[in-house]
């Protein structure tokens, strides 16, 4: 199995990364960006083969390491390699 992980910064939470990539886009000539937010991406391949398992399995990573969740958010997408 493959899993696909995005990990975002909750609503409401300041994102100095995102302001800078935005004012960087401003001045390279990028008109009309508005607000930007940056995340994370991460792609794991897994030897599980049940896709509700493996579900569990990348979730608990999530919630123990891969996202803070006190301030992001994540989702998870899971399919066949």
């Amino acid at each position: 199995m493959k899993a696909r992980i995005h990990v975002t910064l909750k609503n409401g939470v300041l994102d100095p990364q995102g302001k800078a990539i935005g004012h960087a886009l401003q001045s390279l000539g990028f008109a009309g960006v508005g607000e930007v937010r940056q995340g994370k991406y991460i792609e794991l391949e897994m030897a599980e083969r049940d896709p509700k398992r493996a579900r569990e399995t990348v979730d608990a990573m999530c919630r123990k390491l891969l996202a803070n969740t006190v301030i992001e958010n994540y989702s998870i997408e899971i399919a066949e390699k």
